[in-house]
């Protein structure tokens, strides 16, 4: 899967409520806020790791903590150390000790980059973005959703996607923008910049979705294909063209996730609906 996730023993006492972000760091870093819960990983000295989206578990199977990203954080010792940013999913105390916390994956992570000068700048809002987020929701697969607005800048594109796949971990990062022929379109080479890999039948399906509604539909130069254990989609702009391109890869994103991340199932055994 790219991200080796193993348990973690975290260090009371410690009291969150419901809803409540927190960060979880290791013994080592530094205190920069008092919403802060240290711990290990279970077995070793190895960097908190987790991807966006993780739930951890308690002992008796109850989800206490979801991951909504990783960063990296000043240690006392001068180096930085890997820090999760955390949401409690339930109001939860752990108590003075160790507490095992033992970590799930369920649903899909989807982190959308809205491309837009104008967006970034207040100056328009933003409906394409949310609507990505929306579609995975209706389709019952999301785990968890993030989005953010950024300018057209190139550097700024590869540098966020890298984040977002390698280090934060999201299993999906879909951007809207950038992908026609204008002079600050160059959202697919800033991505094709970063691909370990494409997926030309993803982007055959966004193309033919496209030009079955539209002959303009030829112009588009999006692109799609994968990071480490991440898939990176490119979708125009307008949210029309966002439904109708997403919608054409939408049913083989969760397939296509299993298999870069590591499933061993068989395909064949996979699309005639076999237990996996």
């Amino acid at each position: 899967m790219g991200m080796t996730q193993t348990n973690i023993l975290v260090h009371g006492p410690f009291e969150a409520v419901q809803g409540e972000g927190l960060l979880l760091v290791d013994p080592d870093s530094a205190t920069l806020t008092d919403r802060t819960l240290r711990g290990v990983s279970e077995g070793g000295p190895a960097l908190l790791r987790a991807r966006a989206g993780t739930i951890y578990r308690d002992g008796g199977g109850e989800p206490v903590l979801q991951v909504l990203g990783s960063y990296f954080w000043p240690g006392s010792t001068g180096l930085y150390r890997t820090a999760l940013s955390c949401r409690a999913l339930r109001p939860c105390l752990f108590p003075d000790g160790e507490t095992r916390l033992v970590p799930t994956l369920s649903g899909i992570s989807l982190a959308w980059i809205t491309l837009s000068d104008k967006g970034a700048a207040g100056k328009r809002t933003d409906t394409s973005g949310p609507l990505i987020a929306e579609m995975l929701h209706e389709a019952g697969q999301a785990g968890l959703t993030r989005g953010q607005i950024i300018p057209d800048d190139a550097a700024l594109v590869r540098a966020l996607l890298t984040d977002l796949a390698l280090t934060q971990g999201f299993d999906c990062i879909v951007t809207t923008g950038g992908t026609g022929l204008g002079p600050r379109d160059f959202t697919p080479e800033a991505t094709c910049a970063v691909l370990d890999k494409r997926l030309p039948g993803f982007e055959a399906a966004m193309l033919a979705a496209s030009l079955a509604k539209t002959p303009h539909g030829a112009i588009s130069r999006a692109v799609a294909g994968t990071l480490g254990a991440s898939i990176i989609v490119n979708l125009p702009g307008s949210p029309k063209a966002v439904r109708e391109n997403f919608a054409a890869v939408l049913p083989a994103l969760r397939h296509a996730l299993d298999k870069l991340q590591g499933d061993p199932a068989d395909c064949a055994a996979v699309a005639t609906g076999a237990t996996r």
